[in-house]
C-alpha cells in the first residue's frame, strides 16, 4: 500500500503559506473562529448579560428601599426602644452596664496614641469602663511605646490594660476572642471593638449602648465610619464613593428590612452574650467580623445600623496596602460563603426570605458576581468582541443597564460626583483583584487566610510634607517616602493596559462602535495603577 502523504491531510492553502508564520496563525484563526470562537464568546456575552441583569436588579432594589426607608421608615430610635442612661447622684454609677473597649493593633507606630486617646476620653463613669490594648505588635520598639502609652493613662484613674499574647494566632480574631478570656472582663456585658485608626467621639456609648440595653434581642450597634484623610489624593476619593454606597445604602437597608448586615469589624458594640451563643470568635476566614455576624444572625439575633453614630478612622492611602485590603476583603466573604452556605440552607430559625436575603443579595450578588461581572464583561469579553464583530453586545447591555448602576452607585458621595467617570475606570481596574480574590476564597486556593494589616500612616505623611517645606533635604526624604517606584510597578495592571490598548488600535482602525474611547481611557487608567500613581494624584 503506498504510503499517505501527510500534505493530503493538510489544506493546500495552509502548504501554500507554511513558511509564513504569520499566514498560519491567520490561517488557524479562520479555521477555529467560526466552529469555536465565536459561539464560546457569544455564550460569555449571555452570561455577563444575566449577571448584568443581576446586579442591576439589585441595585434598583436597594434604591427603592433606600428612598422608602429615608421618607417612610421610622429611625432606629422610634423601632426600637430607647431610652438614655441617666447620671442618677443616688444610685451613682450602679445604673450604668460595665462595658469593654478592645482595641486590636499591630505595630501601629503611627495611630495608637489617637486610638487609645479616643478610648480613655469615652463618657462612661470609669469604674464601669474597662479598656483593653491587644497588642500583637512584632516590633519591640513599638510594643514598648504602646505599653508605657497605657501606663500614661492608667496613671490618670483611667482602667487600661495593655495584652499581649506569645504568638499572632488567628489574628485579630485571635486576639479578640483571647481578650475576652482575662478575669477582669467576666463582670461585662458588652464589648465595643476600635481598630487602631479608629476614634469615637466621647458621646459614643451613650449613643449606642441604650439600643442593647433596652431591647435584649439586639446582639449588634454599628456606627458609620467617617475618613478623616478622605481628601489627601485621588486613591483615597475613590475608596470614599466606594464606602460610603456601602453604609449610606447597604447597611441601612440591611437593618432596616431584615434587621441584618456584616459587621464591619470596628466601630460597633456587641453584646457579649450573643458572641458566646454565636460560638465566639473564629479565625476560619480572613472576615471573623461577617462570620460572626451571619453566626449571631442565624441564631436571631438582630442588629442595628446606625448612619449618624459617626467614627472617624483611616483610609490606605498607598496602592499597596489598598491592594492587600481588597484581597481580604474580597477573599475572605466569598470563602465564608462556601463554608456557611448550607448551614444558611438548613437553618431553621429565620424566615425563609431572610435566607434569600443572605444568600443570593448579601453574599452571592454583592460579594461574588459584582466583583466578576466588572472584571470579565468590561475589562475581558467587551474587549474582545471587537476582535470576533461576529459577536455583539447589545447597547442595552453594554451602555444604559452600566450607566444606571453607576449612578445609583454614586449616591452616597454627592460632593465626588465629578469624579463619577474615573471612579468607574479605577473600579474596572481593582475588580481585577477583587475576582482573583474572590476565585481563591471560593475554591480555598493557597492565599484564602492570608492576612495583611492594613498599614495606616496617621499624621506622618503631613508631617513629612510639612518637614519638606522647611528644609530642602528633608523634601528628598518626603518624596523617598511617599514615592518607591520598585515597590509600585504592577506587572498584572500593565499586562492588562497592553491588551486593552491593542484592542482599542483594532477597534479605532476596523470597529464600527466606538469602543475605542472606552478602551484607552480604560488603558490610562490601568497604565497609571499599573506604575503606582493613582494614590499620589491629588
Amino acid at each position: 500500500m503506498a504510503e499517505v502523504s501527510p500534505k493530503l491531510l493538510i489544506p493546500e492553502s495552509f502548504q501554500v503559506s507554511r513558511d509564513d508564520i504569520t499566514g498560519q496563525l491567520g490561517l488557524i484563526w479562520e479555521l477555529i473562529k467560526a466552529p469555536l470562537i465565536v459561539p464560546l464568546l457569544q455564550l460569555c456575552v449571555y452570561i455577563c448579560l444575566v449577571m448584568s441583569l443581576m446586579l442591576f436588579c439589585e441595585r434598583v432594589y436597594m434604591g427603592i428601599v433606600i428612598v422608602l426607608v429615608k421618607l417612610f421608615w421610622k429611625k432606629p430610635e422610634k423601632r426600637y426602644k430607647f431610652e438614655p442612661i441617666q447620671d442618677d447622684v443616688e444610685l451613682g454609677s450602679s445604673n450604668f452596664p460595665v462595658v469593654l473597649v478592645q482595641i486590636p493593633m499591630f505595630n501601629e507606630k503611627e495611630v495608637y496614641k489617637i486610638s487609645i486617646g479616643a478610648a480613655c476620653g469615652l463618657s462612661w463613669p470609669s469604674d464601669r469602663l474597662v479598656i483593653q490594648v491587644l497588642d500583637d505588635s512584632t516590633d519591640p520598639a513599638i510594643k514598648l511605646m504602646v505599653e508605657q502609652e497605657c501606663q500614661r493613662w492608667a496613671s490618670k484613674g483611667i482602667n487600661i490594660t495593655y495584652q499581649i499574647r506569645e504568638n499572632r494566632t488567628g489574628y485579630k480574631a485571635g486576639a479578640l476572642k483571647e481578650g475576652l478570656k482575662r478575669s477582669y472582663v467576666k463582670h461585662c456585658e458588652y464589648v465595643a471593638i476600635l481598630d487602631a485608626d479608629f476614634r469615637p467621639e466621647p458621646d459614643f456609648l451613650r449613643r449606642s449602648i441604650p439600643f442593647l440595653v433596652n431591647n435584649p434581642d439586639i446582639a449588634l450597634v454599628q456606627g458609620r465610619w467617617r475618613f478623616v484623610n478622605a481628601d489627601e489624593c485621588l486613591l483615597t476619593r475613590m475608596q470614599e464613593m466606594s464606602l460610603d454606597y456601602h453604609f449610606t445604602v447597604e447597611q441601612e437597608v440591611g437593618s432596616a428590612t431584615h434587621a441584618f448586615f456584616g459587621f464591619n469589624g470596628t466601630a460597633g458594640i456587641w453584646r457579649i452574650a450573643a458572641i458566646n451563643e454565636a460560638g465566639g470568635w473564629k479565625d476560619r476566614t480572613t472576615v471573623e467580623d461577617m462570620d460572626l455576624a451571619v453566626r449571631a444572625s442565624l441564631r436571631g439575633w438582630k442588629f442595628v445600623y446606625l448612619g449618624d453614630l459617626q467614627v472617624k478612622s483611616e483610609l490606605p492611602s498607598t496602592f499597596k496596602a489598598f491592594r492587600f485590603q481588597q484581597h481580604r476583603w474580597s477573599c475572605g466573604p466569598a470563602n465564608l460563603f462556601r463554608k456557611m452556605v448550607w448551614e444558611i440552607i438548613q437553618n431553621k430559625k429565620v424566615k425563609f426570605w431572610k435566607k434569600v436575603y443572605v444568600i443570593y443579595s448579601f453574599f452571592f450578588v454583592r460579594k461574588i458576581i459584582a466583583h466578576m461581572i466588572t472584571f470579565f464583561f468590561y475589562c475581558v469579553v467587551l474587549p474582545l468582541t471587537i476582535l470576533v464583530p461576529e459577536v455583539k453586545v447589545p447597547i442595552w447591555g453594554a451602555v444604559y443597564i452600566p450607566s444606571v448602576i453607576t449612578i445609583l452607585n454614586s449616591v452616597g458621595t454627592p460632593r465626588s460626583i465629578h469624579l463619577l467617570f474615573y471612579w468607574i475606570l479605577f473600579e474596572n481596574v481593582m475588580s481585577l483583584h477583587r475576582t482573583k480574590a474572590t476565585f481563591i476564597g471560593l475554591l480555598e486556593a493557597g492565599r484564602a487566610n492570608e492576612w495583611v494589616v492594613t498599614e495606616k500612616l496617621g499624621d506622618a505623611v503631613k508631617k513629612a510634607a510639612a518637614d519638606s517645606a522647611k528644609n530642602k533635604n528633608n523634601a528628598k526624604a518626603f518624596r523617598k517616602f511617599r514615592f518607591k517606584f520598585t515597590d509600585r510597578v504592577n506587572t498584572l495592571e500593565l499586562g492588562f493596559a497592553a491588551f486593552l490598548f491593542l484592542c482599542g488600535c483594532y477597534d479605532f482602525v476596523h470597529g464600527k462602535n466606538n469602543y475605542f474611547v472606552y478602551l484607552f481611557l480604560q488603558t490610562i487608567t490601568f497604565f497609571i495603577t499599573g506604575i503606582g500613581y493613582v494614590g499620589t494624584i491629588i
